[in-house]
């Protein structure tokens, strides 16, 4: 089973997405799905832009969602990343893991997400709610902590 990945610009619905991994196979046990939301910590900011390296970053994500699948023994996997502008509280990722088991399902997922986070080529700018888009974010090390914790 390969997982399904893509990057678009248009939302997506997560139920929907759920739904066609657990109608495939009926040995699926667990499903943990993660939704990544923009957020606006200060209170400041009107929305995210998501720039990718168009191909690349299908391709890592993909070779990040096989590495899951074969690590974890996963059933099935979606990976879904928007790109664009994305305003506060709209969703940004959708990760879905699908196992015989709970744990495997949530670690599939997490080791999605802490990879994503790390090694797929995304870029993010802020835009102000005054108007003034902002700087881009910074690579953090929590996320190079949470991503060596799987090595």
């Amino acid at each position: 089973m390969q997982p399904t990945v893509r990057v678009q610009t248009d939302d997506f619905d997560a139920a929907v997405e759920t739904r066609l991994i657990t109608e495939r196979d009926r040995s699926i046990g667990a499903v943990v799905a993660f939704t990544g939301l923009c957020r606006d910590d200060g209170g400041t900011l009107a929305a995210l832009e998501l720039e990718h390296y168009p191909g690349m970053a299908e391709a890592e994500i993909t070779r990040i969602a096989i590495l899951a699948m074969e690590r974890f023994d996963l059933l099935g996997l979606t990976a879904i990343h928007r790109h664009g502008k994305i305003a506060t509280g709209e969703n940004i990722v959708l990760v879905i893991a699908a196992s015989s088991h709970r744990q495997a399902a949530f670690d599939g997922a997490n080791f999605v997400m802490d990879y994503l986070k790390t090694s797929a080529p995304f870029w993010k700018k802020e835009h102000g709610k005054d108007g003034m888009a902002g700087d881009w974010v910074a690579a953090k090390v929590a996320d190079d902590t949470a991503k060596d914790r799987w090595r």
